[in-house]
């Protein structure tokens, strides 16, 4: 279990966050905190995994209480929970395990504590983040929210469950760089994240996948390979 710690500067966002982290089995203490000084100040008296900090706070804001538990010799995990869409950037060059936005849903908040378990597992590994422009605004986005990856002329697409993004590098590179982190190509357009791989349907005349809420094609070419794979992952073929 985890003891976390809770930063906003309005009572009714610590309330309810708290409320929604103390309904997760995974979550041990809940501390809360109104102000960075004060959310600084818990570290002194109790055991903190992780911070969820909003990020615009009088005084010491969400990062500047990143920043200062950087210098910690084991610094928790932070999650910045904001209405600002805008410090994602910021955030994830600041180590940030996960940005919410507000108002938090319960199922996204669960995902986020799941990648804190994940982080304290792995002896405090930073995930992959990946810098893509949409809109002319820089963006990170984790490379395990990736759920698959489509060809779109020399550019390839990422697909997450919120959004897709556009990257300025080849889907053959990628298949090449992130082959070892459980990225299978299927398909001369497409790259499929193994741990995202809900269904298969190999024994058609139309091979697919579906991966989240998308059915993607199989080519009869890469078929071999991704067989091995589902043996790997133990996932088993529909008929």
């Amino acid at each position: 279990m985890i003891n976390v710690l809770v930063a906003d500067d309005e009572a009714p966002a610590v309330e309810e966050l708290a409320f929604l982290l103390g309904r997760d089995d995974r979550v041990g203490a809940v501390h809360r905190a109104s102000s960075g000084a004060e959310a600084l100040g818990a570290l002194e008296h109790h055991d903190v995994d992780a911070f969820f900090l909003d990020i615009h706070m009088p005084g010491l804001s969400g990062m500047d209480i990143a920043r200062r538990l950087a210098e910690l010799p084991k610094p928790p995990a932070v999650v910045f929970v904001t209405a600002d869409e805008d410090c994602a950037l910021e955030a994830f060059e600041l180590a940030a395990v996960d940005y919410l936005l507000k108002p938090v849903r319960a199922e996204r908040l669960a995902k986020s504590v799941g990648r804190i378990c994940e982080l304290l597992d792995d002896g405090g590994q930073k995930p992959d983040v990946i810098t893509v422009d949409q809109g002319g605004v820089t963006r990170m986005i984790r490379r395990d929210d990736v759920r698959y990856v489509q060809a779109q002329g020399d550019y390839a697409r990422l697909h997450t469950a919120e959004a897709s993004y556009l990257v300025r590098v080849p889907l053959a590179d990628l298949e090449k760089q992130w082959a070892e982190h459980g990225f299978v190509r299927i398909h001369r357009s497409y790259l499929v994240a193994m741990p995202y791989v809900g269904q298969v349907k190999l024994g058609s005349a139309h091979p697919s996948v579906r991966a989240g809420d998308a059915e993607l094609p199989v080519s009869r070419r890469h078929l071999p390979a991704l067989r091995e794979m589902l043996k790997s992952n133990r996932i088993r073929p529909a008929s």
